[in-house]
């Protein structure tokens, strides 16, 4: 009778242990579903923030392009162009890229000076030669206590022909700059009046044939696509 007793009491015990094992068992699952519940609703709510994120920046930059669109004007482009052509900057200003105005005066500024400089040097160093074939020599190329060139006749005229040639270039690419200011205004003009739907798209396309027995060949073309 004492075995029996010992032996139901050690059954009971084990089953007690397995039950509490089981339990905790459970507890566990439950707090790793929980966790993994809690992992999911956040991993939702960041996306669902990332997507509001997305969308606001899309409408603010549809914001942005409609508000560039104006009302289709035939006169627009020629304005633009005839007032850059009257006044560089002109132009930019009518179509409200006034940020171009800047970079306009300082490209025009910078081969402006530097055709000036050149012009002005051209005559300075014109001014020395001719004293020289005279018979002067004060100029500032000449060493009076030494009595000898720093630089010679040749040189003067070398140095003529560089400034001349400088100056040139200079004229030309004011000139350029000129026309490009011109030819800004009257494209940005153009752009402005065009509704650009990006459900209307044309993207390149590369289709990959593979073949068992051959290479893989290769297939370039566009795409033409419209969404409804």
């Amino acid at each position: 009778m004492l075995a029996q007793e010992k032996d139901t009491s050690k059954t009971t015990k084990d089953s007690l242990k397995v039950t509490l094992v089981q339990k905790k068992k459970l507890t566990w699952v439950q707090r790793d579903s929980i966790r993994i519940q809690k992992r999911l609703e956040k991993d939702s709510i960041l996306k669902q923030h990332r997507k509001e994120k997305k969308q606001i920046r899309v409408a603010k930059r549809e914001e942005r392009r409609i508000k560039n669109i104006r009302p289709y004007n035939a006169l627009a482009p020629s304005k633009a162009a005839f007032y850059s052509a009257v006044l560089p900057g002109l132009g930019q200003a009518y179509t409200g890229k006034y940020w171009k105005i800047p970079i306009v005066y300082g490209a025009l500024g910078t081969s402006i000076g530097i055709a000036i400089w050149n012009k002005n040097q051209l005559e300075e160093t014109r001014d020395i030669f001719r004293d020289r074939r005279r018979g002067v020599f004060t100029d500032r190329f000449f060493d009076q206590e030494n009595n000898r060139a720093l630089i010679s006749d040749e040189g003067l005229a070398d140095a003529q022909r560089q400034f001349r040639k400088q100056q040139e270039l200079s004229i030309l690419i004011s000139v350029g700059i000129y026309v490009l200011n011109i030819i800004d205004a009257n494209v940005t003009a153009h752009l402005q009046q065009y509704n650009l739907n990006e459900n209307l798209s044309l993207a390149p396309k590369v289709d990959i044939d593979t073949n068992q027995y051959q290479l893989p060949k290769i297939n370039y073309g566009l795409a033409l696509k419209y969404r409804f």
